[in-house]
């Protein structure tokens, strides 16, 4: 019998990483090493195979840090290697991964835009070739928690939600549930990324003589994210939703700050809203999330108080003015809007705390 006051420790999970030298996959290994239950077994890296992993990612507990990259193929012998796998990996790169390791029985949490909309046609449209694994849309679940916490208890393949997605969907998505008090066709979406949202690669717009004391907006005026984003606020709409977003590119590594405005429906019994009625609106959405703290009139977000968190703070304002509704979100892009969100959904998959490792 158990002794009194003591638990059973959880069993581990074998886990791994593909693609694990680029941003999302350094930032996938930090939190993985404090994970209580997933225990990392493989990374991967086709330019660095053979490389420790000390070389690339610093402050890795010494067993991790010895770990060393490989280049694995998506076939059998990668999937016998691990039972959960983060695809860490290009869009277009990932789907031939899912689609051998789903065959093999194995879980998959997709970083990449590869299965993040439903439509295949709606990917061709954003992503101008057609989508390399259409059967597996089906089976595919939007990781984020806050929206699809239930369809992730048994999810097996998770399309992790992009870090722009995340910062307007969420403040977004309560205002739009029928009877929604604002009008759907007068909504835009501003944001502000840091530059690792571009992902780690030579390109000269992302040098630092390029970026620093610079900013531009850039993906004008159809961005790839606005896909899913059009996606999910749809569903939360209960009808096709279309809208304007313009991302911008800002000196500064890690963070994201989005502002959202639409007119109010002043034909809506609710009409006129105060700073404190929409203030309501986005608590009795997420007043009780572990990861969204919903800020009071007065307040507003900034990038630098969810850095290197699973946190994402929001806000909302009446402009009486012109009539409007503003919404206000920050999140780490690397965090709540990449590595840690994913790690958020593959607790929920696996029926473990949602803030395991991630808290």
């Amino acid at each position: 019998m158990e002794p009194q006051g003591e638990r059973s420790p959880l069993p581990s999970v074998r886990t791994a990483v593909v693609g694990a030298s680029g941003y999302s996959g350094q930032e996938l290994l930090r939190y993985l090493a404090r994970h209580p239950v997933f225990r990392l077994s493989l990374v991967t890296s086709r330019q660095n195979a053979g490389q420790p992993l000390s070389e690339f990612v610093h402050g890795l507990p010494r067993d991790l840090a010895s770990l060393t990259f490989v280049d694995a193929a998506p076939d059998f012998a990668l999937a016998e290697q691990a039972d959960l796998f983060f695809l860490a990996v290009p869009h277009g790169a990932a789907a031939p991964y899912a689609v051998a390791l789903r065959e093999a029985g194995k879980t998959v949490v997709d970083l990449s835009a590869d299965f993040r909309t439903t439509d295949p046609s709606v990917y061709r449209e954003f992503y101008d070739h057609d989508h390399p694994a259409p059967a597996l849309l089906a089976e595919a679940v939007y990781g984020l928690p806050e929206i699809h916490r239930e369809r992730l208890r048994s999810a097996r393949l998770i399309a992790a939600p992009g870090c722009f997605p995340t910062s307007i969907i969420l403040p977004l998505a309560p205002f739009l549930r029928p009877p929604s008090p604002i009008l759907p066709r007068s909504i835009v979406a501003t944001s502000l990324s840091g530059v690792s949202g571009a992902g780690r690669k030579l390109e000269t717009r992302l040098l630092f003589g390029e970026i620093a004391d610079n900013m531009y907006a850039y993906g004008v005026p159809k961005h790839r994210h606005l896909g899913e984003i059009e996606q999910e606020l749809s569903l939360a709409a209960g009808e096709k939703i279309t809208m304007t977003f313009v991302p911008h590119l800002v000196p500064m590594h890690r963070g994201m700050l989005s502002t959202i405005s639409a007119d109010f429906d002043r034909a809506l019994a609710s009409y006129p809203m105060t700073d404190m009625d929409v203030f309501n609106v986005l608590q009795d959405a997420y007043g009780q999330e572990p990861f969204v703290e919903v800020l009071p009139p007065g307040k507003m977000p900034e990038a630098r108080a969810v850095a290197n968190s699973n946190r994402i703070q929001v806000a909302a304002r009446v402009d009486g003015r012109t009539n409007r509704l503003l919404l206000f979100s920050s999140l780490d892009n690397l965090g709540k809007g990449n590595a840690s969100q994913a790690i958020q959904a593959a607790n929920l998959a696996l029926g473990l705390d949602e803030t395991s490792g991630v808290a």
